[in-house]
């Protein structure tokens, strides 16, 4: 009877043992598990912090790039080289966003004198598969300039017959360009750049569909 006693004292404290083994397992866990949910909070928190601070820091490199291209335009209408320099390295990437098409030419300061003695010089043309692209560019773009841009177009076969077989698409570039001056472009037809992130970006809204002469 004595020995029955000693093993159920024996097995007792082991459970004893045991059960305590186990409490402080789970309070090990728990522990660890709280560390790791705050460790979490903390992170979550400061990856919001770094998001929020990447986000005004690509505001305010955007907004210094903009500075920048605007300046550079600045500098380069004084030169007489906006065409040059912001208008004409922007083309080729402004016609395959907007018309989906690749341009393999890109022509600058194109002057020609027909027999009977009239000159004409347009600004920038890029020829693609499907279309040739004009451009006429503005230091400040006014509703006369886009009239007159009218009449180039109107004349441009007369000079390039070489260029007749494909339509015609508009292109109207300057610094900045004003919203009521921007609509009466579409209006007529034409897309309309202006100095943006990018040298030169799309003023147009996003559905606008440039018109083929």
């Amino acid at each position: 009877m004595a020995a029955v006693i000693e093993r159920v004292d024996s097995l007792e404290q082991t459970l004893q043992d045991f059960i305590r083994s186990v409490g402080d397992e789970f309070r090990k866990l728990y522990n660890s598990q709280r560390q790791t949910e705050a460790e979490l909070r903390l992170f979550k928190d400061e990856m919001g912090a770094f998001k929020d601070e990447m986000l005004v820091f690509k505001d305010e490199s955007r907004r210094q790039q903009r500075q920048m291209n605007k300046k550079w335009g600045e500098i380069s209408n004084k030169l007489g080289t906006l065409v040059e320099d912001l208008v004409a390295p922007s083309l080729p990437r402004v016609i395959e966003e907007r018309l989906n098409e690749h341009a393999y030419d890109l022509m600058v300061r194109l002057k020609r004198q027909l027999p009977d003695g009239r000159v004409k010089e347009f600004d920038a043309l890029v020829i693609t598969p499907e279309c040739a692209c004009l451009n006429s560019t503005k230091a400040t773009l006014r509703i006369a300039d886009i009239d007159s841009f009218v009449a180039d177009i109107a004349a441009f076969r007369s000079f390039f017959p070489e260029h007749d077989a494909l339509p015609l698409v508009g292109i109207l570039a300057s610094l900045a360009v004003e919203k009521s001056v921007l609509a009466y472009a579409e209006k007529q037809g034409f897309l309309v750049l202006a100095v943006g992130d990018e040298l030169m970006e799309i003023k147009n809204r996003p559905d606008f569909e440039p018109k083929h002469w």
